[in-house]
């Protein structure tokens, strides 16, 4: 039998895709072409079901171009200070895509992805397992509703 560690018990990480949302327009209407939209794939995203939507390290931002949408007060640990939120962070998992904003980490933080796009893709957590799973979408079952 192989007991995990406390540090690992619960913890559940996921791989995901994020696209530059705007390049994609971009590359739809023909301003640039297909290999420029900006996107990067990372592994072992803590899935966090403490954060609200998605939060990448600067650098990650950096990379996709997301521009910045606002920058908000918060209260944090050490007291109130300032957060950055950008735009149009398209995430795709599981053959599913949602477009939510991203909020800035501090530099060398690993990125976060809250329970804001998990609802909206239709995903599971399965913490005594430690895996991700998609919801049914399908003409007898689907988590989507409209009420």
């Amino acid at each position: 039998m192989q007991i995990k560690s406390n540090t690992e018990m619960g913890k559940v990480f996921a791989t995901l895709t994020i696209v530059n949302r705007a390049d994609q327009i971009r590359a739809e209407d023909g301003t640039i072409p297909p290999e420029q939209i900006r996107s990067i794939t990372l592994k072992n995203v803590l899935v966090d079901t403490g954060a609200t939507t998605l939060c990448l390290p600067p650098e990650a931002i950096a990379k996709l171009g997301l521009k910045l949408q606002k920058e908000v007060d918060v209260a944090t640990a050490m007291g109130i200070g300032k957060a950055r939120i950008f735009r149009d962070a398209t995430i795709s998992m599981f053959d599913r895509e949602g477009t939510f904003e991203c909020w800035e980490l501090p530099g060398g933080r690993d990125p976060l992805l809250g329970v804001i796009p998990l609802e909206a893709l239709g995903l599971e957590i399965n913490l005594k397992n430690q895996t991700l799973k998609p919801l049914p979408i399908s003409p007898t079952e689907t988590y989507l509703t409209i009420l």
